[in-house]
């Protein structure tokens, strides 16, 4: 871990906006968020490169933009490309002379398709060559920005456009890919997955991810309120049901070594978090127990690995 790493407590929060307002996401956008929080964490010392995507639509409406550090919008399949074009010639430059010790991250963000899908290839070079960046991925489990269509990130039973629920469907019909075991797979030092609805634990994530010397990952998943068909107002609480159901976990992989941030003794039954979205509406008790009797196994695995690594 590099020593410019700082733990965020609510008296080391930035006012500062480098994400600004004024963008058009939707009404309770839980991207728009991550985004806002992963930046204030980033502070003004960045270089982000962002796909194609929600985030690249709602907040760079020519003649306006809602970035407020340097940004480079790129294709959906190699943003960890272009970043590590970035890392690289910003390494060069300081070899020549021509650049000063001024620490500055290079940041490249994706959702779950320009990660998962169309952009893994170039994420897992990226990855393998050992580029000093921070990719962060986020999650909204499905291509919202052009209509809702299914990705592998994409859980098993819900209702998108491409893949409807109907009467001999259940709608998503394969299980969401483990983006964060991928990633830490290319043994890179840091590994993490995040929430909003957790800011301050989000916010030392990214900041981890930064500090440390070479390639990090943080997953983020984003409440989409039109894509899941949930009430705006309910989005950190979906964010937290996700958490508390085992769904989504938060955990770190710093260096091969797995550590869980919140351990939950009692989790909720991921009912309370299936009913909250229309996504999910469709689905019988029958393949609720399928999706509950997965999350189980998924994380006592997860618990597992844990207390090995404890040892």
């Amino acid at each position: 871990m590099g020593n410019n790493y700082i733990a965020f407590g609510r008296s080391q929060i930035t006012k500062d906006e480098y994400f600004a307002p004024g963008h058009r996401a939707c009404i309770g956008c839980g991207e728009a968020l991550a985004v806002r929080l992963a930046c204030k964490a980033l502070g003004p010392n960045a270089i982000i490169v962002t796909a194609t995507g929600c985030m690249e639509i709602v907040s760079s409406q020519l003649p306006w933009t809602s970035w407020r550090v340097p940004w480079i919008h790129t294709l959906f399949e190699n943003t960890a490309a272009v970043a590590s074009g970035i890392e690289a010639g910003l390494k060069t430059m300081k070899r020549k002379g021509r650049k000063s010790d001024q620490i500055i991250h290079v940041v490249a963000t994706a959702g779950d398709g320009g990660t998962s899908d169309i952009g893994l290839q170039a994420l897992s070079g990226a990855l393998e060559r050992g580029h000093d960046f921070l990719y962060i991925c986020w999650d909204n489990e499905a291509y919202m920005n052009t209509g809702i269509q299914r990705s592998s990130a994409t859980p098993y039973g819900a209702s998108t456009t491409t893949a409807p629920a109907g009467k001999k469907s259940i709608g998503q019909v394969t299980w969401k890919k483990n983006m964060p075991a991928i990633a830490a797979a290319h043994n890179i030092p840091y590994v993490a997955t995040a929430s909003p609805s957790y800011p301050f634990d989000l916010m030392n994530k990214v900041a981890k991810g930064v500090a440390v010397n070479g390639p990090a990952y943080v997953h983020i998943l984003s409440v989409c309120p039109t894509g899941w068909r949930c009430s705006p107002e309910l989005t950190i609480e979906i964010g937290r049901l996700a958490v508390q159901t085992g769904i989504f976990p938060l955990y770190e992989v710093e260096n091969g070594k797995y550590r869980l941030n919140i351990n939950l003794a009692q989790r909720q039954p991921v009912q309370e978090y299936l009913k909250l979205q229309g996504r999910f509406r469709h689905l019988s008790e029958a393949e609720v127990k399928v999706i509950q009797d997965r999350v189980d196994k998924e994380y006592v695995e997860l618990v597992r690995r844990v207390e090995e690594d404890e040892e």
